[in-house]
């Protein structure tokens, strides 16, 4: 193995990653914890807050811009702006095709879970689903939007084992809502606790974190319409709480999040190689180049330059 600074490499491929001048920088103290998005048209980074005031009986967490300034690092404090205060237990965000984010809301004991959308400009928030099979979901985590419109999340039960939502009334599952026809179907639900979940470029495979027991990367192989065509296949194992976050680069290398930072695996389940940052918690690509790896530690935000762009 070898070493270079906070880089990792178990397998030459790594190389291809890293590029002749990686560099891992810290861009701004704050309290970023999930659902990194980067804006390009922007040049900006959203994400949810650190969830505070569990004294209240339910985490308080905001939804915050970071305002980028292509790849200068550090930035100035100032440069962060709220978008939306008290966004219900807000965790995983994604954007969809019309710019919007779109957020998992985990919800709380007197207020509903839910995937909503969100107006960046005016933080105004709507209802994208409430609901499977007229129950209400759990706290979902993770959240992907396809090509075809379609919304596809992670729906654990954290909220119930952390102490702010009611005892569940559906199982740990993964569901794909499609807009057009306003229809949840349940994809998979073979989990303990779904968490991150990413799709291969092509749309072909879709991967998934379990953060239960066992701790494991899943993938599962997409027919055209969607629907699973095989059982799924463990990728990649995890540690304790992990693998949280997930991504997917131009060429089909997966990051997920580990104890020790960010790993990269292959198609295959091999290690190439890890970014080196504890307290890692999700990330996104973004920055001119589509190289920039923007990491959420719970303390600040992170930023791999790397040679890889995401997919």
């Amino acid at each position: 193995m070898l070493a270079l600074d906070s880089f990792l490499a178990h397998d030459a491929r790594f190389e291809d990653v890293l590029g002749e001048a990686p560099r891992l920088v810290k861009v701004a103290e704050t309290d970023a914890h999930e659902g990194p998005v980067y804006v390009e048209e922007e040049d900006a980074l959203y994400f949810t807050t650190l969830p505070s005031g569990r004294d209240t009986g339910y985490p308080e967490v905001d939804i915050k811009r970071l305002a980028l300034d292509g790849i200068r690092f550090p930035l100035e404090p100032e440069r962060i702006s709220v978008v939306r205060a008290s966004a219900n237990a807000a965790n995983g965000m994604t954007m969809d095709r019309e710019g919007r984010l779109v957020v998992c809301e985990q919800g709380t004991l007197t207020e509903r879970a839910r995937i909503s959308r969100v107006d960046r400009a005016t933080g105004e928030a709507e209802t994208v689903v409430d609901a499977f099979a007229g129950l209400p979901l759990n706290s979902p985590n993770d959240v992907v939007v396809t090509r075809d419109g379609a919304v596809w999340f992670t729906d654990p039960s954290y909220g119930h084992v952390q102490g702010f939502k009611p005892e569940p009334q559906l199982q740990d599952r993964v569901y794909r809502y499609d807009p057009v026809v306003d229809r949840i179907t349940a994809v998979a639900h073979a989990f303990d606790k779904p968490n991150g979940l990413a799709f291969a470029p092509d749309e072909s495979v879709l991967y998934v974190g379990d953060n239960g027991a066992p701790h494991h990367l899943l993938a599962f192989d997409l027919g055209a319409t969607g629907a699973f065509r095989v059982s799924s296949r463990v990728l990649a194992i995890g540690a304790p709480e992990h693998p949280d976050g997930l991504k997917v680069d131009a060429e089909g290398r997966i990051y997920a999040s580990a104890s020790t930072g960010i790993q990269v695996i292959d198609t295959d389940g091999a290690l190439l190689g890890e970014i080196g940052l504890p307290g890692a918690v999700n990330f996104c690509f973004g920055g001119p180049d589509r190289n920039v790896l923007f990491i959420t530690a719970d303390t600040a935000v992170f930023a791999a330059v790397l040679n890889a762009k995401g997919a």
